[in-house]
């Protein structure tokens, strides 16, 4: 633990905690976003404590300059961004930095995520400087409170450039030396992942620099860039600076700096999750509440995709009215597999059933249904967020499991509607199979089963109401 005081500043979206011990932050709270366990508490995304460690660091690199480890003096012990007031500046000097004087200043902006973190070096001395400036955060590798085998999130770095684009790190890549970084950039940043929130340091502007990342003690490791700072000539002061984001990770973010939207994992369906959920988001604007948000942008999925699942449900319907000829074929032909199937094809033709036209057009619709998933799990906007009654919070789990129970019974009708394979062992599986996902989403947060029984029980209404009205149909035409 640092042992320099604490200076603690106040925005109307942050409180950080900076030590004068190296000048760092070591403690970030977000006003604006609940704490996972006591809502009472604001949510805190940079820390150091026993056992877990999420800091922001910074230094200068050169002889003489001080580092993350150097002594830092500051006028006051405690700062608020006052009334009226759109920034708020907050000035650490170096103490013993040699050749140079050295003040490390933090920018703070009202209703923004943003902090500057710059460095003005007078040169003392009698030669030319040239320093590096290295911007840095250093976390162990413990996963965040919340996430789960069930909802796996990535927790770890990633790195961003116009060429590479976007890349997350793993922890073991790092201690394996395995991490590729961009070589040579000319722009990008690097941040910190884990689920709902980011931290990422962003250069000022684009120039050269320098990514890395390292395996320090026991299990923290580091992430960082380095840049460099022009010549400064004796008895003149250079200046560098980056920007820190410390927040929720949204997609508009790319406002930001490029590629900072990314942040919001939506996994390999990024294409199909963005637009789904800014459809999501404007029907919020509209109902503002996200549970009847995600009911009505299913129910609009399903009515895209009305035509193929309709189309699947009458293929099922018709091997619902044909699966007692083809128990007799079954009971014809015994174990005699190539006979079997011979007259399994025929009678499909003659029926004019299509085996594969009640899966065909489900699979295409898979992509956009999964792609929903992870638009609901990734958004942090659903943190927190009620939907009505018992549901306070739409990432978390059902707290009386209401809608596991629902969805599993859902589950059960569409079972009972499809046909009954032939195979004994495929039919067991589908009896067994709504009780495995029951408990499953015992797991998932309330919003995620919110869409998958909203999804289950429109696709019921509308097989029942297919298969009745073919059925009605054939019954017509054997009266007649």
């Amino acid at each position: 633990m640092p042992s320099g005081k604490n200076i603690v500043v106040t925005t109307d979206t942050l409180k950080v905690v900076i030590n004068t011990a190296g000048g760092n932050i070591q403690h970030l709270d977000l006003l604006k976003h609940k704490d996972t366990d006591d809502q009472s508490k604001p949510f805190t995304l940079l820390q150091q404590q026993a056992g877990h460690i999420y800091v922001a660091q910074s230094g200068l690199l050169g002889n003489d300059l001080p580092t993350h480890n150097a002594e830092f003096t500051v006028a006051g012990d405690n700062y608020r961004l006052a009334e009226g007031k759109d920034t708020l500046e907050v000035r650490l000097t170096a103490m013993d930095s040699g050749s140079a004087r050295v003040t490390k200043v933090y920018t703070f902006h009202r209703s923004k995520y943003l902090v500057d973190v710059g460095y003005e070096i007078e040169n003392l001395g009698k030669t030319a400087l040239l320093p590096s400036a290295y911007y840095q955060f250093v976390r162990d590798s413990e996963p965040v409170a919340g996430s789960s085998k069930f909802v796996p999130t990535f927790t770890g770095p990633a790195v961003y450039t116009e060429k590479d684009k976007f890349e997350k790190i793993e922890f073991a890549d790092i201690e394996k030396n395995k991490v590729k970084l961009p070589a040579n950039p000319e722009d990008g940043w690097i941040g910190m992942l884990q689920h709902y929130f980011v931290s990422a340091w962003l250069p000022a502007s684009k120039g050269s620099r320098e990514f890395y990342t390292k395996k320090l003690d026991g299990n923290e490791f580091s992430a960082g860039v380095i840049l460099p700072v022009a010549s400064i000539e004796p008895g003149q002061t250079g200046r560098i600076s980056a920007t820190l984001y410390a927040g929720p990770a949204q997609t508009r973010l790319d406002k930001i700096a490029p590629g900072l939207g990314l942040t919001v994992d939506y996994g390999w369906l990024t294409i199909f999750s963005t637009p789904l959920f800014w459809l999501m988001s404007h029907i919020n604007d509209w109902v503002n509440n996200w549970g009847v948000s995600i009911i009505l942008l299913t129910v609009l999925i399903k009515l895209a995709f009305f035509p193929l699942s309709a189309a699947s449900y009458r293929s099922m319907a018709k091997m619902r009215q044909v699966s007692p000829k083809l128990e007799k074929i079954k009971q014809q032909y015994g174990d005699d597999r190539e006979r079997l199937n011979k007259a399994m094809m025929e009678l499909y033709k003659t029926e004019k059933i299509n085996p594969l036209g009640g899966c065909l057009p489900m699979l295409i619709q898979i992509p956009v249904f999964i792609a929903l998933y992870w638009a609901i799990l990734s958004s942090v906007e659903l943190r927190h967020a009620p939907f009505f009654g018992w549901i306070t919070d739409l990432s978390a789990t059902d707290p009386y499991y209401v809608l596991p129970l629902i969805m599993g019974i859902s589950m059960m009708v569409q079972t009972k509607l499809n046909p009954v394979p032939p195979d004994p062992m495929q039919a067991k599986l589908m009896q067994i199979m709504p009780i495995v996902f029951s408990v499953v989403f015992f797991f998932f947060p309330a919003g995620l089963v919110l869409y998958s029984v909203v999804n289950n029980l429109l696709s019921i209404a509308q097989q029942w109401y297919i298969t009745r009205s073919l059925e009605s149909g054939h019954k017509g035409v054997a009266k007649a």
